[in-house]
């Protein structure tokens, strides 16, 4: 194995990101480049298509403001090191603002790259980086051995070095046919997409064009010639297209006529049509369709069963698995099993349910008040470190 070291020209204690810097880390294999398009997927997806804008961004900021609990051996800790890291990952970004960048990152992607940058072997800042320039590297085995991050034509490679933290975590989400690379739900969602992004344009070049179908200007009877022709085609292009030219009456000479061409019903589904793609996209994403404005039962009750059936099946469980991730990345940094869970008493969208449990546990006799404290989530009274001061 061929391994080339270069030097770090800074002090010894100095922390930073590796990924800017030109320094690159060359171990045998080759990268595995992802066959999906990141940019493409960004571009026609997240900016500019509203529902799936407003999709990504509704995930991500919900699960990136829902609160995480750090516990060890069952005992909640509200001081840690550990903590601190994630309330402050870089000089940059605050806690919520990195957790909402990754979650960005993994609803776009279907993956998302975090590093770790360590000192005397322990994680001082936490950087999120860019999915479409990383690349995988497989190791003899088939799994991940080293991560390749390009940017401005220089590569850098991470590989597992002395510090107990790996240097990259990288979460994906499940892809039935690829073992390095996540599905993004957009992909999922491409063909949707593209029909939502085409009536748009439809849409649009219908407003351009006075907001009236297209017609055919027939000539009666003789050809027109090629300088004809063209002067004809400037006319109505300078002086009959567009918003301001809405409505202008046609000047016709030389035996033109004027002949609309209507659409039928049929050529109108293209709005039904756009309505269900925009359904479809909102299904992919697991929000359901009325937190998106998208029309249907749009009553209050619906809404707050809609709020929670989003925080149940969608954001709880992508929290959770990264919640889990992240604690199993680090924790060695600290010597000791660490476990991080979302804490689910600070959604306001399940504030009913938690009522509903606390009074059925309050009201079962058979229970201790540790079997009471452990039903609904706490652990027992002796291994509880002081934290939050919740009442059971």
């Amino acid at each position: 194995m061929l391994t080339m070291l270069t030097r770090w020209f800074r002090p010894p204690d100095a922390k930073a990101s590796r990924a800017p810097s030109s320094v690159a880390f060359y171990v045998a294999g080759q990268a595995v480049w992802t066959p999906r398009d990141y940019a493409a997927l960004a571009r026609e997806g997240f900016q500019k298509n509203a529902v799936v804008h407003r999709a990504v961004r509704l995930v991500a900021e919900a699960a990136a403001s829902l609160p995480l609990v750090l516990k060890r051996r069952g005992a909640e800790l509200t001081e840690h090191p550990l903590l601190d890291l994630l309330a402050h990952p870089n000089g940059r970004d605050g806690g919520q603002g990195f957790l909402e960048t990754v979650f960005g990152h993994l609803l776009v992607s279907g993956n998302a790259y975090v590093e770790a940058v360590s000192v005397d072997g322990a994680p001082r800042e936490l950087h999120a980086l860019r999915p479409d320039r990383m690349r995988v590297v497989p190791g003899q085995d088939g799994w991940a051995a080293a991560y390749d991050y390009t940017v401005g034509g220089q590569t850098i490679r991470f590989v597992q070095g002395a510090d107990p933290v790996r240097p990259i975590l990288h979460l994906t989400l499940f892809h039935p046919s690829d073992d390095h690379y996540g599905l993004s739900p957009m992909e999922a969602a491409a063909t949707a997409l593209d029909i939502h992004n085409a009536a748009g344009a439809w849409n649009k070049a219908l407003l351009d064009n006075a907001a009236r179908p297209s017609g055919a200007l027939v000539a009666g009877g003789d050809l027109l010639t090629d300088v004809q022709f063209s002067r004809l085609k400037e006319e109505l292009e300078a002086n009959y297209q567009g918003a301001a030219n809405a409505g202008r009456p046609l000047l016709l000479e030389g035996g033109l006529q004027w002949t609309p061409l209507s659409l039928t019903p049929k050529d109108m589904d293209f709005v039904e049509a756009k309505a269900a793609a925009a359904r479809e996209i909102a299904l992919a994403f697991g929000v359901p369709p009325l937190l998106l404005g998208l029309p249907g039962d749009n009553t209050h009750a619906n809404y707050a069963e809609a709020n929670r059936a989003f925080y149940r099946q969608t954001v709880i469980p992508l929290v959770k698995r990264t919640a889990q991730a992240l604690a199993h990345w680090l924790a060695p940094a600290y010597g000791e099993l660490l476990h991080l869970e979302p804490d689910l008493d600070a959604i306001e969208a399940l504030a009913g349910e938690r009522e509903s449990l606390w009074r059925r546990v309050s009201a079962a006799t058979f229970l201790s008040e540790d079997e009471k404290r452990e039903a609904v989530g706490y652990g027992r009274s002796n291994l509880r470190t002081p934290a939050k001061g919740h009442a059971s």
